[in-house]
């Protein structure tokens, strides 16, 4: 019995933290951040800011934030000229679980995930990395155009 309320509990995701919610909504609508990544608290129960990053770092201080071997969720905001020479930007929602990360973080982040996306409104693409190259700056512009 205690099993079964285990696995309910599991699959209802985190909170998530005030803090998050507006530190997103400065990044979306405010263009404070270029980045914003979290982390799970596990003895709060809720998602919250773990990094910031100002509008003048690039996708490379960006990556180079995210833990080598731990899961995080993160935002970016690629700006990025189109073939019409229009300025636009997009949101990327990352989830980022490396294949070396613990297996409770996986499954941690992976049964959160879902719950935590539908609190960031205007998210134009999400990408599920589990290495670096499955999120580098190609697959981005790719995705952006």
């Amino acid at each position: 019995m205690s099993f079964r309320w285990g696995v309910r509990n599991a699959t209802s995701g985190m909170g998530v933290a005030d803090h998050t919610k507006t530190t997103y909504m400065d990044l979306q609508r405010k263009k404070v951040y270029r980045y914003v990544i979290f982390k799970i608290d596990e003895k709060k129960k809720e998602v919250v800011v773990e990094k910031t990053g100002n509008p003048a770092e690039n996708y490379e201080d960006f990556t180079a934030s995210l833990p080598e071997s731990d899961c995080r969720y993160a935002v970016y905001d690629f700006d990025f000229v189109t073939s019409d020479k229009c300025q636009k930007s997009k949101i990327f929602f990352i989830a980022w679980s490396p294949s070396v990360s613990r297996i409770r973080s996986k499954m941690l982040y992976a049964t959160s995930k879902e719950r935590f996306r539908r609190e960031l409104e205007g998210i134009h693409y999400e990408i599920q990395a589990t290495d670096p190259t499955e999120m580098d700056m190609d697959v981005i512009k790719e995705r952006a155009n």
